[in-house]
């Protein structure tokens, strides 16, 4: 397993080993090993999402109130999508900053986000699957929106692909709006809870 921190402090890219032969593939996206010594702590597991996507289903940007927040470790078992994992933390030392990460089902590749950071996907094909390992259970009170194709993020979707959002992304806050709101995170409270998180392990 192979492990990259991303530009967005505190969340990681996982790439595990594959192992194909003449009757299919075989992989462990998910170690537990190497996620407690990248993160400083074990994945809480409350809850697992299943998302399937036809080619330019653009979902996102979430991210939840914290604490308790929603921490998610995603991977694509089909098809293939772009990741992208936006800083959205008040205070933070990479506030405003992105990474993207190509997640398929060739690499098994498999993203982290803390509790805090926002989180916005692609589908690069059509029949594309998301799995995502959640920490908490949906709590729609806590749970926020910025909308994806926010000038001012300049997030990098494909140019030759329309974009499909839901009515509730299409018309979620702008960044700016959602700063404005005090919607958006504190990095001081998602340390402490990562903190306390490591704490108890």
């Amino acid at each position: 397993m192979q492990v990259r921190e991303l530009a967005v402090r505190d969340a990681f890219e996982f790439s595990p080993q594959v192992f194909p032969d003449n009757r299919g593939v075989f992989v462990a996206p998910y170690q537990e090993d190497h996620f407690v010594k990248a993160v400083g702590h074990p994945l809480r597991l409350v809850q697992s999402n299943h998302s399937w996507s036809r080619r330019g289903t653009l979902r996102g940007l979430h991210f939840a109130d914290v604490p308790p927040g929603q921490a998610k470790y995603i991977y694509c078992p089909r098809g293939s999508l772009l990741d992208v994992v936006v800083d959205i933390r008040v205070g933070s030392p990479t506030f405003g900053a992105f990474d993207v990460a190509q997640l398929d089902a060739t690499s098994y590749r498999a993203v982290y986000l803390p509790e805090g950071v926002g989180h916005a996907f692609m589908a690069l094909e059509d029949d594309t699957v998301m799995s995502y390992l959640c920490s908490t259970g949906y709590n729609p009170a806590a749970e926020h929106g910025i909308n994806p194709l926010d000038p001012a993020l300049a997030l990098p979707w494909p140019d030759d692909l329309e974009p499909l959002l839901s009515d509730k992304d299409a018309t979620a806050p702008t960044f700016a709006e959602a700063s404005a709101a005090g919607l958006l995170p504190h990095y001081s409270d998602c340390v402490a809870h990562y903190d306390a998180l490591r704490a108890t392990y």
